[in-house]
């Protein structure tokens, strides 16, 4: 994997996106890893009896995949300092899911190089379905 370097980036700079398509079998490896079992991440029946078209995706699964987009950008040497998401629509097992962000604010602070990224979640049908906002420390050439 490529270095990042703050350098590298200005704002406006888009993080490269992450695509994922989680199953119901991911859904239910992430219950037990995170201990949410709530049934309507595994149960169709169960989720459809409280008005939903089926199984959700977890929101916290969701916000493990915008930190893994982060921390796949910004290389070894970076830093993930923050990261917020809040949640604005249902994701659904085998639905694609593309991760994405760009570069609002470059600064820096107590001599560590900062980027902040606005970061957000597209389903299938381009709709935004969670946002959030990440600050990394990146190693600088200078």
């Amino acid at each position: 994997m490529k270095q990042l370097y703050y350098e590298d980036v200005t704002v406006g700079s888009e993080v490269t996106s992450l695509v994922k398509q989680p199953t119901t079998r991911q859904l239910v490896m992430w219950a037990g890893a995170v201990g949410d079992y709530n049934p309507i991440h595994y149960d169709k029946d169960f989720a459809r009896s409280r008005g939903l078209s089926g199984v959700i995706v977890q929101g916290q699964l969701v916000g493990a995949f915008l930190g893994q987009l982060m921390t796949d950008w910004l290389g070894e040497q970076g830093i993930l300092r923050k990261l917020s998401c809040s949640y604005k629509g249902m994701n659904y097992p085998g639905e694609v899911l593309t991760f994405r962000g760009k570069v609002t604010r470059n600064y820096v602070e107590d001599g560590q190089h900062c980027v902040e990224c606005s970061l957000w979640v597209e389903n299938s049908k381009g709709e935004k379905t969670a946002s959030g906002i990440a600050i990394v420390i990146l190693p600088s050439r200078g």
